[in-house]
């Protein structure tokens, strides 16, 4: 009985043998890295109610506070032609980006799974940062520490399947996705996201058009285009231009939309020092992003770089069209068109 048993077990465990020994010819990957970041922030009108910190964009919603932003932990692994990348986030900045869901999946900022058809054509599926604009969810990827307002109100990630195809020097990205920010969408219809983008042979000068549409999950029509561009006009100078515009129709209703536009002006005369000055003009005098308002903001962020260490003192002025940031006199709605703010960040990746 025993021998058969050896003999049955033997056949089993065969081909498994096979497969490994095949696939102990192919070298497998793992990198490991990660990033925290920290900042305090001031509002100069100083507003006395904690629900009014003149706060409208992502991630820096405190006054006079000193805040944990987000620690983040990215596991990167291939073989072969598969990989799988878990990025996970914690913290309030985390918290934000998977504002749309609860338990373990909050901390999830990404997770999928990638095959390569080809050096041409790769495959995605799982969730993943939007490819949507020019600034992106972890702090030390960019150069201003606060959010502009397009990325605020645009889409965080994706879930779904995509294919990244690689023609020369052009790319082109399609996909199916669940509705914007959504990990789970049962029922829900879903969206096509794309991007096409291309570039000049050096390399200084790249351009992303990138779209999303379908539907949300209250079945209103959702459209945006987006076009990124960025430019190295030396190695001291670089600039990055971000456009978008983006479409609501609700169920049998009419069509409304915002659309921004900002300019990032970026100079760095040394490896340990460089400014960045960011302006934006965000227009939603349609109230689809709820502030029936247009806005302009100027951001202006030094970036102190010690090895992985980058120290980011930042001053900000919003200004809107209409009252809609709060002075500390006011005791119900906003009366001040303007306000300003200081952020002094530190963001280190490993």
């Amino acid at each position: 009985m025993l021998r058969k048993f050896v003999t049955l077990a033997t056949i089993a465990v065969a081909p498994l043998s096979m497969v490994f020994s095949q696939d102990s010819t192919k070298k497998a990957t793992l990198n490991v890295s990660g990033s925290l970041d920290a900042y305090y922030r001031y509002n100069f009108s100083n507003a006395k109610d904690s629900l009014r910190k003149n706060n409208y964009t992502s991630f820096t919603n405190s006054q006079n506070s000193f805040e944990l932003g987000m620690a983040s932990l990215k596991l990167d692994g291939s073989i072969g032609k598969v990989g799988a990348v878990v990025d996970l986030g914690f913290g309030t900045r985390a918290a934000e980006f998977s504002y749309n869901e609860g338990g373990s999946l909050a901390a999830v900022k990404q997770a999928f799974l990638t095959f390569a058809a080809s050096d041409k054509v790769k495959f995605t599926m799982g969730k993943w940062g939007t490819h949507v604009g020019y600034e992106v969810l972890d702090a030390y990827l960019n150069r201003n520490y606060s959010m502009d307002y397009m990325f605020s109100y645009g889409p965080f990630s994706h879930t779904g399947l995509k294919a990244d195809i690689t023609l020369g020097a052009v790319g082109i990205m399609l996909g199916v996705a669940n509705p914007t920010d959504y990990t789970s969408a049962s029922f829900a219809k879903k969206n096509f996201i794309a991007q096409l983008s291309g570039g000049t042979k050096s390399g200084k000068l790249k351009a992303y058009l990138n779209y999303v549409g379908g539907k949300d999950l209250s079945d209103n029509s959702i459209n945006q285009v987006d076009l990124v561009v960025t430019g190295t006009v030396t190695d001291k100078f670089s600039i990055g231009y971000n456009g978008t515009v983006k479409s609501v129709k609700p169920s049998g209703g009419n069509s409304d939309s915002w659309w921004g536009s900002a300019l990032y002006l970026n100079v760095d005369p040394t490896s340990m020092f460089g400014l960045t000055l960011r302006g934006e003009y965000f227009d939603d005098k349609k109230g689809v992003a709820g502030f029936a308002t247009s806005i302009f903001d100027a951001t202006l962020s030094a970036n102190i770089r010690i090895d992985n260490l980058t120290i980011i003192p930042e001053f900000r002025l919003d200004s809107a069209k209409d009252p809609i940031f709060y002075k500390n006199s006011d005791t119900n709605d906003p009366t001040s068109k303007s306000t300003g703010s200081f952020i002094l960040a530190a963001t280190y990746h490993f």
